[in-house]
Parts: structure tokens; sequence; C-alpha cells
């Protein structure tokens, strides 16, 4: 799949809460911030509509308000502005063949992990798995989480990814593999299985993120995925944040060792200690691309196709 067309200064930029809402002094803030980075701001029409204290509006008024994102010929980029919850209710209503027709950067991660998927498999476009305004850009866009940013969206050649400074990848299973890269949040993704939106992770390199999960939790997810045949299906493995989600009874059980334990039987290679989720520094990577890794050299390389 090919990259959409890069973003530059000047060009603009909408911002939309595709899942919950901010509140307006929240919304002034953000557009004020990607103003200072030297964009122009469309801003959604829905982003500070609260519905049970949780919705960004129905999921019928989101869908349009994404639509009418794509359709707009003067934004280059699409920010989610936040998740949250909720975003699973957009999904019946979003026309693939519209975004499909119109494709441009788009960037979020946690709850948006639905919407990454439905823009990868459904509308054949490479998306970011990247800071949102509100949850990180506002209030601490670091230099390394900037940098990874904008090399990821405006990328010209292949490139290996890197993790920030002081964060080492580790193996959890050695191997080499290569694929598509796809996935994002773990609860999120879950919820979708056996849905018409289920992620795809057939011959595919998954990625998976998580934020304030018990183990019992996670267990019963990375289970699912195991009993699914996502983590046999897959080619290889990639794990992100798993933030705030320590073991506090037993806290040498944590999320590694029930890893390994749903991948009893499995070889699937896999790494882990790649910083991007719900942490800081946060890096970007490309869902859709072609991704290779081998655990030998840690390295994890991504192929960028242009038009």
């Amino acid at each position: 799949m090919k990259y959409p067309n890069k973003l530059n200064p000047g060009d603009t930029v909408g911002i939309i809460c595709p899942s919950s809402p901010i509140s307006e002094e929240r919304l002034a803030q953000c557009a004020a911030v990607m103003e200072k980075l030297g964009y122009h701001v469309i801003a959604s029409d829905n982003n500070t509509t609260n519905i049970g204290g949780y919705l960004a509006d129905s999921g019928e008024a989101r869908a349009r308000e994404l639509h009418k994102m794509f359709e707009n010929p003067k934004i280059r980029a699409i920010f989610c502005i936040r998740g949250g919850d909720g975003g699973n209710r957009v999904m019946e209503y979003l026309d693939a063949e519209l975004i499909r027709r119109n494709p441009k950067i788009f960037v979020g991660y946690s709850d948006i992990t639905n919407f990454h998927a439905f823009l990868t498999q459904k509308c054949g476009m490479v998306t970011f798995h990247g800071p949102m305004v509100s949850s990180n850009i506002v209030d601490d866009f670091d230099p390394e989480t900037s940098a990874s940013l904008f090399q990821a969206i405006n990328a010209d050649l292949d490139y290996d990814f890197s993790n920030p400074a002081g964060y080492d990848i580790k193996v959890l299973q050695p191997g080499k593999a290569r694929g598509m890269l796809t996935g994002g949040n773990l609860a999120v993704m879950m919820a979708g299985i056996g849905t018409p939106y289920e992620i795809d992770v057939k011959d595919r390199i998954l990625f998976i993120e998580e934020v304030h999960e018990s183990m019992a939790h996670i267990d019963r997810m990375l289970f699912h995925l195991r009993n699914s045949g996502k983590l046999e299906a897959a080619n290889g493995i990639i794990l992100g944040q798993f933030t705030n989600c320590e073991n506090e009874d037993v806290p040498e059980y944590g999320v590694l060792e029930i890893m390994r334990e749903a991948l009893d039987g499995i070889d699937t290679p896999v790494l882990y200690n790649i910083q991007t989720g719900h942490g800081n520094p946060m890096m970007t990577i490309p869902f859709g691309a072609e991704c290779s890794f081998d655990t030998e050299t840690k390295k994890i390389h991504f192929s960028v196709e242009r038009e």
C-alpha cells in the first residue's frame, strides 16, 4: 500500500474527536498548538459535543465529520485529538469508497485502533500510530516524539525504526519476520473480533499496546488472541508500551510472562519494549506499511512506497 502525500509547512490539517469529546477550552489549545507548528487548522463540528460523558456525538455524526475531513481537498492530514471510548459506534457508518478516493495522512492511537484497521483493510491506506493533539502534542511534545512523527509521515525512502535514547529493543522469541504492519490497542482489537471490522493478522506483523489493565484482563485478552488463532496467524509480533499494567500482587509475573505462556507451542518471533503507545516518548509507526524485523540485529525496517 502507498503512503499518503506528505505534510508541509503551511498545509491545512483537520483535527477531530472520533471517539470521546474535549472541552471548548481544550479545543482552543489544540488548534493553537497545531497553528504554532505551522499549519492552518480546520476543527470538526463534533469535538465538544458530549453524549453520556464519553461520546463526541452519535456514531453517525462522527462518521459524517470524518467524511468531511477526507473529502475536503484543503486538508492534507487528519490528526485525532484524543482517543477515549465509543469509536466502535462509528464503524458501520464509514464509507470506504469515499475515503479510498481521498487518501491522506491519518494519525492517532488507543481507541483509534478501529479506524486504523478500517482504513488499512478496507481503504488501502497507510496510517500512522502516533501522537494525538490533546493527548500528546499540547502538553508534552518532546523532541524525540516530534522527530519520529515527521520522519514517518514524510519519509522519502525506506527506513529503520528508532527507539528513544535509553530504550533498548528486546527479544521475547527469536526469528525473522516480514509482512504488513497492523494492530493497536489490545482491548479495542479484542472487541472487534467476530465483527465485520475484525483485525486481519494473517501473514502480517501484529503490534500490541495497552494501558491501565490488570494482569487478569491482560491474560484474558492475550489468550483470546491465542484462542482465536491470531497469534499463530501472524508472521511476527511487536509489543509496544504497556503503560500502568503492572502486577501489584506478584510483580515478577507480568505481561511478558503471560505473553510467553500465550505463545506456548507457537514459534512466532517477538520483539518488545517498542516505545509507542500510551507512554512518553511516543514513537510513530506506519500501519499498512511493509515491515520486517530480525531479532538477531533487533532492527525494525519499514518500506516506503509513494505515487
